[in-house]
């Protein structure tokens, strides 16, 4: 059993990240194709989080690109530190303050989803409680003691617990986009060469059967 363990951690990093250290995880469905929930979310991203975590493999024109967004809208809501619509995103915090205020500088959230995986993700978002032993006042049901503060505390105020949950889901659809931002292209690509291939072995049959029909 332990040798089964040991090899978990090696070859499946990303699964034992991904387990949230055997806390449940809440399920949650994304859609690529979404493009109003990857909207929505790309808007709660960047007004709640870009300020202390980068994309940096993610340019806003992509993403004005992909979402379908004006690069004004682009440059008005997302581009905080920046003018120029190819670059990519990075946070406006520097890293020595983030390190001293938060003891760790926060990650970079291109490939968290990824990583970790959307369930992770969404749990992580809707999972923080108070606990006043906390610097901030609030721990996190999926990463026990985490030291980023939380948020979306007045956003859920706000919105009330099942709107919050939904925001939660939109944010996590984003950062699924950001994490594999050709899923779409790849996907409707792959049925294309499927057809393809289907379609080219009808012949490939029929020349086959003429090429062996006077072979014993």
């Amino acid at each position: 059993m332990k040798k089964i363990i040991v090899l978990l951690f090696i070859f499946f990093p990303g699964f034992v990240l991904a387990s949230g250290e055997g806390v449940k995880l809440e399920h949650v469905q994304v859609d690529a194709k979404d493009l109003e929930s990857l909207k929505r979310g790309a808007d709660l991203f960047y007004k709640y989080c870009s300020g202390c975590h980068s994309t940096k493999y993610v340019r806003y024109e992509r993403i004005a690109t992909d979402l379908n967004l004006a690069e004004a809208y682009v440059k008005e809501n997302y581009m905080f530190n920046s003018d120029n619509i190819g670059e990519v995103a990075l946070s406006s915090m520097p890293a020595d303050l983030s390190k001293k205020w938060f003891g760790t500088t926060p990650p970079d959230m291109s490939l968290e989803a990824r990583l970790r995986g959307n369930d992770w993700v969404y749990s992580y978002l809707i999972g923080f409680y108070e606990d006043e032993s906390r610097p901030f006042g609030y721990n996190n049901h999926v990463f026990k003691d985490v030291g980023m503060p939380n948020v979306l505390a007045g956003l859920k105020q706000e919105l009330g617990e099942e709107k919050f949950k939904a925001a939660a889901t939109d944010i996590t659809n984003y950062m699924a986009y950001m994490a594999d931002p050709v899923k779409v292209e790849r996907e409707s690509l792959g049925i294309k060469v499927i057809i393809f291939l289907l379609v080219l072995l009808i012949p490939s049959y029929l020349l086959k059967k003429e090429y062996w029909k006077d072979i014993h």
